[in-house]
């Protein structure tokens, strides 16, 4: 009975890794052809990776080590792999300044001894890694099931991550409106000069506007996130991704891309979700490193004449309400040089922007789980926030937006709720609790 249940769960994983892979894939339009003639040669392989992250997946799962280990060992076990990693990374960077420093002469010498102690952690970490991120899996699974998040106390698609380096993103915009037309996934290895020369090629051949991006995670399936030895990062970036497999499976997440408000919805929902289940696994698990609360925003005062702190956020907004009036009365390239302006304007406060144009609205825009920043006065961040303000518990939040399909349900959802707030009783709705619209 346990050989056929272990058959069972690796066919299951096997068919829901398919199935959303598959709901991913979208038909090639004249632009994404145009586009792709520059990446094709340094695209990501997304099958080759999948393959080999559900390989890993099922060897550990066969080997069920995490099921003998104690609460407090198993979160020991991730501690012990986020240090490691954090070693390995300053390993890595001592490397690089050997090799980048012009007072060297035989960095190949000098650096004979770290290379092998980078090559000895290495394979710590490769042997590790699947342990640390099987832990993790069970870990968030439990905290989701804290919170009402689960199907009869399961996580549905089960939980799977893993930690690689991430593919970068091309993201194009057209020059005239912030929107995003294309991501495309490319290798995470290419150099800042090839990320320049793809982006200059791309914008003379088609007249838009494009930046290659780095990202934290991306929700395939096993979903993959960045190498980091952060715990609170981690968790809610691990807890992010799987918010969106979650919606990969109900209309909003299949409609991802079917509209700019729809990726809005998305990303906003992922962003406020991960970061509530991420704090409540790491107040469940590993307290001692738990942040406290963020801290409501004040203003900013100036003591003694001196001048008020720098808001990034602040700054971000109104940048992105400039861009929008310029771009709306049609003046791109007085846009253009309004960014590139605010750009050194950031670069000088410490904010090392490579580069600010309507791409990096487009993409970073949709993350507007926080007021302000490069969402502007985007609406649609602003009404999934209020849902969620409104809602009675994250749970509730979370399968009543999965449900939608249009940025017009979330605003009829908010009228429903200031009627019934006006009122004094919430108006009835014609969905079931598991799907509230």
């Amino acid at each position: 009975m346990q050989a056929i249940r272990r058959f069972m769960e690796r066919a299951l994983v096997l068919l829901l890794g398919a199935a959303i892979l598959s709901s991913s894939a979208l038909p090639a339009d004249e632009q994404t052809a145009r586009v792709r003639a520059y990446t094709r040669q340094i695209e990501f392989d997304f099958v080759g990776w999948t393959l080999n992250a559900l390989e890993i997946k099922l060897e550990q799962a066969s080997l069920r080590t995490h099921l003998y280990l104690s609460p407090e060992q198993s979160s020991q076990k991730v501690l012990d792999y986020l240090d490691l990693v954090g070693r390995i990374q300053d390993a890595e960077n001592r490397l690089t300044i050997i090799y980048s420093d012009p007072a060297i002469t035989d960095p190949d010498t000098l650096s004979l001894s770290l290379r092998a102690e980078l090559q000895e952690m290495y394979a710590r970490r490769d042997s590790l890694g699947p342990l640390a991120e099987t832990i993790l899996q069970m870990q968030l699974g439990q905290t989701l099931a804290s919170l009402g998040l689960t199907l009869g106390g399961q996580p549905v698609p089960p939980i799977l991550y893993h930690s690689t380096p991430l593919p970068m993103a091309l993201i194009v915009s057209p020059r005239d409106i912030i929107r995003q037309e294309e991501n495309i996934s490319l290798l995470p290895e290419l150099s800042i000069d090839q990320q320049f020369e793809l982006e200059a090629q791309v914008d003379r051949a088609l007249n838009v506007s494009s930046l290659v991006v780095g990202i934290g995670g991306v929700g395939t399936y096993p979903t993959m996130v960045m190498q980091t030895n952060d715990i609170n990062w981690l968790a809610e970036v691990v807890a992010h991704e799987w918010i969106h497999n979650y919606l990969t499976l109900r209309p909003l997440g299949i409609n991802y891309m079917s509209s700019p408000e729809l990726r809005t919805m998305n990303e906003t929902t992922a962003a406020i979700a991960g970061k509530e289940i991420g704090r409540a696994l790491v107040a469940a698990f590993y307290p001692e490193l738990l942040p406290p609360p963020p801290a409501e925003p004040q203003p900013e005062a100036s003591p003694n004449g001196q001048p008020p702190v720098f808001d990034f956020r602040a700054e971000m907004r109104i940048t992105r309400l400039e861009v929008d009036r310029l771009l709306a009365e049609g003046k791109i390239e007085e846009a253009e040089r309004y960014m590139e302006t605010r750009r050194e304007f950031f670069w000088e406060n410490g904010y090392r922007i490579r580069k600010l144009n309507q791409a990096y609205f487009a993409f970073h825009g949709a993350y507007a789980d926080q007021p302000g920043g490069a969402a502007g006065e985007d609406p649609v961040g602003a009404a999934v926030r209020a849902l969620r303000t409104n809602a009675p518990s994250l749970a509730a939040f979370v399968n009543q937006i999965s449900w939608m399909f249009s940025y017009s349900q979330l605003q009829k959802a908010l009228a429903r709720q200031a009627l019934g707030t006006i009122t004094g009783k919430m108006e009835p709705t014609p969905c079931s609790m598991e799907r509230v619209c």
